[in-house]
């Protein structure tokens, strides 16, 4: 694969302000990360820092163990060049995913590399049944990695959304009993003793797209989370927009066939209950009992077809929407649908209707994300690494 130049990719800026230290060594990360190999002077040229503040940093992450630099390359008539590279050693996180049906913990490390994994089943959990299975997974994972757990950076938490909303968090085949009052991270915290993050799904399914995946170079885009219900999360100019109440993205109840298929938020026509695995199992006549995996989707092809008939439409009239009110570069597509029933729906969906995106060819504007039962997981686990690392503009805003 080409290696991608350094105009390639769009990168941070950093400021010289002394108090913005910290955003700066935010901002040095993420060049990194985003270019795989970078020289000081790179970074230096890249995010508008000068050359002292960006050996500095370099150097302070270098002692961290955050970043290895590699042998001196020659470079023109200069000094040889020390390339930079992230180190994946350099940091940890745990993702733990919990669903009416599962609960999934992954660790990681700093290039998002999978180093261990546990699964356990659960049908719709309490805290009390969810707390000591969620600290035993924790457990499990310490057992099972030899990795210095003093480099573990926290838990990514994720849970179906959306959150603290009447007649939606719970009410419905997504949602889990007993949540709502629940401080979840604060009690995991304390049962832990590691720092603990909570998400929806389809938020921090976008932020490992952003991190590791096919988003690694979009600022501007929404992933589209195709879970039991549906879900999106969006990033706008470079950072993860939440809404007022943190419920942004909730695309799922979204009205697009008026009059149509009842809802159990007491609307018509939401745009899940026509796509959704949950939409899926309803139209093919699946009962509980056997939606265990979606994978089940894949013994039956032809049946597939008859919820793409009215998936495709309603997803249709979704996009248009997204694109015409968010203006961005790309909707990525993942989530649970196996990988060939999410390739069979993309080509469905073509030709897209009209949008201010329609000067841009249909692989620009829908991409294939990650999926798989580990999706949310992994995206749970990027959690705590893009907490650390990502660059908080807010910071500078604060700071003026």
């Amino acid at each position: 694969m080409k290696k991608p130049s350094l105009h390639d990719q769009p990168t941070p800026a950093g400021t010289n302000l002394e108090h913005a230290k910290y955003h700066n060594r935010r901002v040095v990360i993420e060049t990194v990360r985003l270019h795989g190999t970078l020289t000081r002077a790179e970074i230096a040229r890249l995010t508008a820092l000068t050359a002292q503040t960006v050996s500095n940093i370099v150097s302070e992450l270098q002692a961290s163990g955050m970043i290895t630099a590699h042998g001196p390359v020659k470079v023109g008539r200069g000094q040889p060049a020390t390339p930079l590279t992230i180190n994946p050693d350099g940091a940890y996180s745990i993702g733990i995913e919990l669903d009416h049906q599962s609960l999934i913990g992954v660790l990681v490390d700093l290039a998002g590399k999978l180093r261990g994994r546990i699964a356990m089943p659960v049908s719709r959990p309490t805290p009390a049944v969810a707390m000591p299975m969620i600290v035993e997974v924790v457990q499990q994972l310490r057992q099972q990695v030899d990795i210095d757990w003093e480099r573990m950076l926290g838990i990514g938490l994720v849970m179906p959304g959306p959150f603290g909303v009447e007649n939606m968090s719970s009410k419905g085949p997504t949602t889990l009993p007993g949540w709502d009052n629940f401080d979840v991270e604060t009690e995991l915290q304390q049962l832990t003793s590691l720092p603990v993050l909570l998400e929806n799904d389809a938020n921090a399914a976008a932020i490992g797209e952003r991190l590791y995946g096919v988003a690694k170079s979009l600022n501007n885009f929404a992933y589209v989370f195709i879970g039991t219900g549906l879900g999106a999360g969006l990033f706008l100019n470079g950072s993860l927009y939440r809404g007022q109440a943190k419920n942004a993205g909730e695309i799922g109840h979204m009205v697009v066939m008026p009059e149509g298929r009842a809802c159990y938020c007491g609307n018509k026509g939401c745009l899940e209950r026509y796509v959704s695995l949950d939409a899926a199992y309803e139209i093919l006549q699946i009962p509980e009992s056997e939606q265990h995996s979606p994978d089940i989707l894949l013994q039956n092809p032809q049946a597939f077809d008859e919820w793409l008939k009215i998936a495709v439409p309603a997803l249709r009239q979704g996009i248009n929407i997204i694109e015409s009110m968010l203006d961005i570069e790309s909707i990525v597509l993942g989530g649970f649908l196996p990988a060939p029933l999410l390739e069979r729906l993309i080509a469905a969906l073509d030709p897209l209707p009209v949008s201010i995106r329609s000067d841009y060819a249909a692989s620009n504007r829908l991409r294939v994300g990650v999926t798989g039962t580990d999706t949310a997981a992994l995206g749970a686990a990027a959690l705590p690494i893009f907490d650390e690392f990502n660059p908080r503009y807010d910071v500078l805003l604060k700071a003026n």
